[in-house]
C-alpha cells in the first residue's frame, strides 16, 4: 500500500515526520510513502530513502490559513498534493500533522465523501483506565449535527471499532447530560430514539462524561461542538493532574522526592495510560479514503502510530465496508445528503 504524507504540516515538521515514517518505514516492509513538501528541507533529513518516493511543493498550508481558501488556492501545498495522490489512486490514504479544518477541507473537497454520509466527523481514540481506550465523534469537524447525522457516526464508529479495535460487538454511547432516555434536549432525544431503534448497533444508551475515562462505552457518539469541549477538558485535565503530581513530588523536600523515586516506574506508567498519540491519530472517517490528522505537536512516535492505524485501516478494507453497508441501506441517506 502507499500512504501520501503532508511531510509539512505540524509543528515540528519535517524533522518528527521523517522521522516517524523511517521507523513505520522499517517496521511495515508492505508500505511504501509518498513524501509531499519542501526537498531542501527534507531530503537532508532522510537517512534511507528505502520506499520512500520524495515530491517537491512549492507551498505549505499554515495553521492561520482559512482552510478552504487555503486548500483551494494553494494548488502546490503539501497537504492538497497528498490528497489529490488518493483522488487519482496513486495513494490509499493520506496522512497529516497539519490544520484538522484544512484536512478536512482537502478531505471534502479532494478526496471526496462517501455517497450517503452528510458530514464526516473528526474521530479520536481516547485513553480509559483499563487501557482498552474508546473512539469518540465527532470531535470538532462540525460545529453543530442532526440527530441522523449521529447515527451515522455510531455506525462508522461500530465498524472502526470491530475492524481497528477487534470488538465483536461494540458498546455504543450517547453523551448527555443524564443516563435516563429522556434526558437532554431535542437532538439527544431524537438521537436516542434512532440509536435504540437501530438493532445492527449495541447500543447501551445515554452516557455522562464523568464516565468516560471508566471505560463506559467502546465508541462515544456526540455533536461537533459537545465532542471538541469534552476532548479539550479532558486532555487538559489529564495534563494538570500530571504536572501537578509532578511539582507535588518535586516541591515537598527529600521525603516527597524519595516517595517520588520509588514510584518512578508507576508514576511512567501513568503517564503512559494517558498518552493519547499511542492510539494514533484522529480519523476523519466519512470519506472515500483513510485521512488521519495527528496533533500537530506529535513527535516521531505518535506519526509511526499515527502510520500503524491508517496501514490497519488499508488492510481491513474498513472504509470500503462503510461504503458497502451505506449503498446497501438508502434509508439512511438524508435529505440534505441527496440535496448535494
Amino acid at each position: 500500500m502507499k500512504i501520501a504524507v503532508d511531510a509539512m504540516g505540524g509543528d515540528n515538521a519535517p524533522e518528527v515526520v521523517i522521522a516517524g515514517v523511517e521507523q513505520a518505514r522499517d517496521a511495515f516492509n508492505d508500505v511504501e510513502f509518498l513524501l509531499y513538501g519542501d526537498e531542501n528541507k527534507i531530503k537532508p533529513l532522510i537517512k534511507d530513502d528505502t520506499r520512500l518516493t520524495l515530491i517537491h511543493t512549492t507551498e505549505k498550508v499554515e495553521s492561520t490559513d482559512e482552510p478552504v481558501k487555503a486548500i483551494r488556492g494553494k494548488k502546490q501545498a503539501s497537504m492538497v498534493l497528498a490528497a489529490q495522490a488518493v483522488k487519482n489512486k496513486e495513494a490509499d490514504a493520506v496522512l497529516s500533522l497539519g490544520s484538522t479544518g484544512a484536512l478536512l477541507a482537502a478531505g471534502l473537497f479532494i478526496v471526496g465523501r462517501i455517497r450517503g454520509i452528510d458530514r464526516p466527523g473528526l474521530m479520536p481514540t481516547l485513553p480509559t483506565t483499563d487501557d482498552k481506550g474508546f473512539l469518540m465523534l465527532d470531535v470538532g469537524a462540525n460545529a453543530e449535527n442532526r440527530a441522523q447525522q449521529l447515527l451515522q457516526y455510531a455506525i462508522m464508529g461500530n465498524f472502526y471499532a470491530q475492524d481497528l479495535r477487534d470488538i465483536k460487538q461494540p458498546r455504543i454511547g450517547l453523551l448527555n447530560n443524564g443516563t435516563e432516555p429522556n434526558k437532554g434536549d431535542k437532538l439527544h432525544q431524537e438521537t436516542f430514539a434512532l440509536l435504540d431503534a437501530d438493532k445492527d448497533l449495541n447500543f447501551v444508551g445515554n452516557v455522562e462524561a464523568s464516565s468516560l475515562l471508566s471505560g463506559v462505552a467502546d465508541v462515544v457518539v456526540t455533536d461537533g461542538f459537545t465532542g471538541n469541549a469534552t476532548l479539550k477538558a479532558t486532555e487538559g485535565a489529564a495534563r494538570t493532574i500530571l504536572s501537578l503530581l509532578k511539582h507535588t513530588i518535586m516541591d515537598n523536600g527529600v521525603k516527597a522526592k524519595l516517595g517520588g523515586a520509588l514510584l518512578k516506574s508507576d508514576l511512567k506508567g501513568l503517564a503512559t495510560k494517558f498518552d493519547v498519540s499511542r492510539y494514533g491519530g484522529a480519523a476523519l472517517i466519512g470519506l472515500k479514503a483513510p485521512v488521519v490528522k495527528a496533533h500537530g505537536a506529535a513527535d516521531a512516535k505518535a506519526v509511526y502510530y499515527a502510520i500503524n492505524q491508517i496501514r490497519d485501516m488499508v488492510t481491513n478494507q474498513t472504509i470500503q465496508k462503510v461504503v458497502d453497508y451505506f449503498e446497501a441501506h438508502p434509508e439512511m441517506v438524508t435529505k440534505t445528503t441527496k440535496e448535494a
